[in-house]
């Protein structure tokens, strides 16, 4: 097996960019697989816009890999994200893991934007399509519901020849979208038995179409925190998943010491996942900060020693 696990955020925890870059730093130094930053365009909390993110990243880092978990493509225009995958991928050497889904209905961006919910997956299906043929193709014509092109190109291609494309979401049209578009799949809020169940639904799906998708290439992702369930940041960040998501917090999060977060990882890993991005909890940038260096000194070496990785796949 090839289990890796990279850290994600969503806020933006830290007093400034020095605090933010002394985060990047330690994950790179310290042997985490990625990092991946939340698409999140209308917030009164302060989030990083993903795509500027991933830029800087390329520019701030040399051996971390980095994705966006997962870009609202309803949201944005396709030959524009395409190009500036392309750019991103060729400015780090082909580091860039691309993550897309339709974004969450109880978002606040649909009403903001004034954009009808309704039309997210046909949008996203459209976008799929023209996005990973303007990675490949000399030219793109494209006539759908919502884009049109004619002669659409971008140049430089992506530096990695199959530039990955992950899906997000885990319903029956998410499965069959990424069936159909991808080559991974990336989950967000899924319980390791709702993780188990979209990944064999997805295996059936990506055979019945003739396709396949590398058994490493489906991810799980999760928050957690080195302490008590009782502490006032966790029960805080709990009640604020349930509020934004409309799910249960008490499965899903990891919380206690490198065993009990360990131990998350096997649920998953025995659903079929071996790709992680993981969330620490904290109230602030000093606390991420503790949180992931914890992470790194007690749960890699213990993720390392369970499933240590072969040469080719390292």
């Amino acid at each position: 097996m090839t289990v890796a696990i990279g850290l994600g955020l969503m806020e933006f925890p830290f007093a400034g960019a020095a605090d933010y870059w002394r985060w990047v730093d330690l994950c790179e130094h310290g042997g985490v697989d990625s990092i991946w930053q939340t698409d999140r365009l209308i917030s009164r909390q302060p989030i990083l816009e993903c795509m500027a993110t991933m830029g800087a990243l390329a520019g701030r880092t040399r051996r971390l890999r980095f994705g966006m978990n997962v870009v609202s493509l309803a949201l944005r225009d396709p030959v524009l994200l395409a190009k500036q995958c392309a750019t991103i991928d060729v400015l780090s050497g082909g580091r860039l893991l691309p993550a897309f889904g339709i974004g969450s209905p109880l978002g606040p961006e649909w009403q903001a934007l004034n954009i009808d919910t309704h039309t997210r997956g046909k949008r996203t299906d459209e976008a799929l399509e023209i996005i990973a043929r303007l990675w490949r193709e000399d030219s793109v014509d494209f006539a759908g519901t919502h884009y049109r092109l004619t002669g659409a190109s971008i140049s430089p291609r992506p530096v990695q020849p199959d530039l990955p494309m992950w899906i997000g979401g885990s319903s029956d049209a998410a499965i069959r979208r990424t069936a159909r578009y991808g080559t991974g799949w990336q989950g967000g809020g899924e319980t390791p038995t709702d993780a188990a169940r979209v990944v064999a639904a997805i295996k059936m799906a990506t055979a019945e179409a003739g396709r396949s998708i590398d058994k490493d290439h489906y991810g799980a992702s999760f928050p957690f925190h080195f302490g008590a369930a009782s502490d006032g940041v966790v029960t805080a960040a709990m009640a604020a998943y349930a509020k934004r998501t409309g799910r249960e917090a008490q499965r899903y999060f990891a919380i206690g010491d490198e065993t009990a977060i360990l131990d998350r990882v096997v649920e998953y890993v025995s659903g079929g996942i071996e790709k992680f991005i993981l969330r620490p909890v904290g109230a602030n940038g000093d606390e991420i900060i503790a949180q992931t260096r914890r992470l790194i000194d007690k749960v890699l070496p213990l993720a390392a020693a369970r499933w240590p990785k072969t040469k080719a796949a390292a």
